[in-house]
């Protein structure tokens, strides 16, 4: 039996909630197929604050080190907005995509069938299939640049710095195009190119990278008109790559585009197969513990983990399949909808398995 060691960072509010649900789900796929899990829990985000003081443990850190890959659930929450930055569950995030040269996040953006009611955008422009995806540069730019606060001529000020470097832009690109060469040979490269130094130089390397890829059609759309185009023709993109802050941005804005924040995942991805897992929406505190939060899309960054990191793709592929049959026949509170069955967070994740 092929074993998988992973590292599970349950986190805070309604992480563990659904990543329990995301383990269930595994744990069957891995009976149905013939693999079995191997999970190591760990501390991050909150929850490591309250027990050690530090939001990402050293010791997490070297677990994650050994591991296959890194399952996580959510960080963050309003009972720690009053400890400093460098200390607060967010840190902990930006500090484990650092420590593990995670550079490439994944994040689909697509409509399963039985939610395509659910998308603001109407259904002339969403007809057919809608499957986008965006490949966000992670360890680098204004998240990682050189910042500071200070006071000048009796006023005070704050900055941070975007800065790339060619070596960086390249490792992001060649995985955008090889994306772009396993679905529909065709990429969009954001950037603010009009404006940036760091966007011209963005631009000028992702030319240079596209000789080696011939057969992918490329084009540049600044990052405005591509916020624009999401909504008004999101079916003309296929693969996006695009800087740290842009890709935060226009991920989350082509989530809505789904229906649903509940229903996307994302892989973070390092150089070789080694990636850490989590969905994109945040751990909803409020909600934390009543049994209603949506765990579909820690269900299906459970399925991204077992394609781009374990080589399970047919366990990946059935979780998906299982996901839309089960948005069949019910639905968490979140994206209910009358004619469904309304279900818990544990009984959406026994319906999955069901139709596995």
């Amino acid at each position: 039996m092929r074993e998988h060691n992973i590292v599970v960072l349950k986190g805070d509010g309604i992480g563990p909630e659904i990543v329990d649900e995301a383990v269930k789900v595994l744990d069957a796929a891995g009976k149905k197929y013939g693999f079995k899990m191997n999970y190591d829990y760990e501390l991050m985000g909150g929850c490591a604050i309250d027990e050690t003081g530090e939001p990402l443990p050293q010791k997490t850190v070297d677990a994650c080190k050994k591991a296959d890959c890194v399952f996580l659930g959510a960080v963050g929450g309003p009972k720690w907005d009053g400890v400093p930055g460098n200390k607060r569950p967010e840190a902990g995030l930006l500090g484990i995509r650092g420590a593990l040269g995670l550079y490439a996040n994944l994040r689909p953006a697509r409509i399963f069938a039985p939610l395509k009611e659910a998308s603001p955008i109407k259904d002339s422009i969403t007809e057919g299939n809608l499957d986008i995806m965006i490949v966000r540069e992670l360890t680098g730019g204004i998240y990682f640049g050189e910042r500071g606060t200070g006071v000048e001529n009796g006023e005070e000020y704050a900055y941070d710095t975007e800065k790339y470097t060619v070596s960086e832009i390249k490792r992001i690109a060649k995985t955008a195009f090889e994306m772009a060469m396993k679905r529909n040979k065709k990429l969009t490269s954001v950037d603010k190119a009009n404006v940036l130094d760091s966007s011209r130089l963005w631009r000028k390397t992702v030319i240079e990278m596209s000789k080696d890829y011939p057969e992918v059609e490329l084009n540049h759309m600044y990052v405005d008109n591509c916020a624009m185009q999401l909504v008004r023709n999101p079916k003309q993109f296929d693969v996006i790559v695009t800087s740290n802050i842009f890709g935060d941005i226009l991920s989350d804005e082509a989530s809505m585009i789904s229906g649903s924040i509940g229903m996307l995942a994302s892989a973070s991805l390092s150089d070789g197969k080694f990636g850490l897992y989590e969905p994109i929406h945040g751990s909803a505190p409020d909600i934390a513990g009543l049994g209603i939060a949506n765990p579909l899309a820690t269900i299906l960054s459970a399925a991204m983990m077992l394609k781009y990191s374990l080589d399970e793709g047919e366990a990946a592929a059935d979780i998906e399949n299982a996901v839309n049959a089960a948005l069949e026949k019910v639905r968490t509170p979140d994206i209910y909808k009358d004619g469904f069955k309304k279900v818990s967070t544990s009984g959406m994740g026994d319906e999955v398995i069901k139709n596995l």
